[in-house]
């Protein structure tokens, strides 16, 4: 249920940012929805191969590089969803890990955090 919501939560990210940005866009919440859902997948099979390929990189950066990485995955969403999900250039790719990764862990921190108690 938790990786649910947080597919939902991405989406509603994309959203906002595609709204925000000009060299971010999204057709629609739908196309959203499947960005977020293939990201998802993304993060679990693609992410761990890079972040082993690259861990004298992150080790030097002290985990820094991560975020890289992170843009690298949501570059692979952008080329494998088409024309409805578009992303132009790695500096907004990166922009948008950013924003993503502080929107999560806010949430985490407030929100979810809150009903594990």
């Amino acid at each position: 249920m938790k990786w649910l919501i947080g597919i939902v939560i991405n989406a509603v990210i994309f959203i906002a940012i595609a709204g925000y940005f000009e060299s971010f866009y999204l057709s629609s919440f739908g196309a959203a929805l499947g960005a977020s859902f293939l990201l998802s997948i993304l993060n679990i099979l693609v992410r761990p191969i890079l972040i082993i390929l690259t861990l004298p990189v992150t080790l030097v950066t002290l985990g820094l590089f991560l975020i890289v990485i992170n843009a690298i995955t949501l570059l692979l969403t952008e080329s494998l969803m088409g024309s409805s999900f578009e992303i132009e250039g790695f500096g907004m790719a990166l922009l948008t890990t950013l924003i993503m990764s502080l929107v999560n862990i806010i949430l985490q921190n407030t929100i979810l955090k809150k009903d594990k108690a």
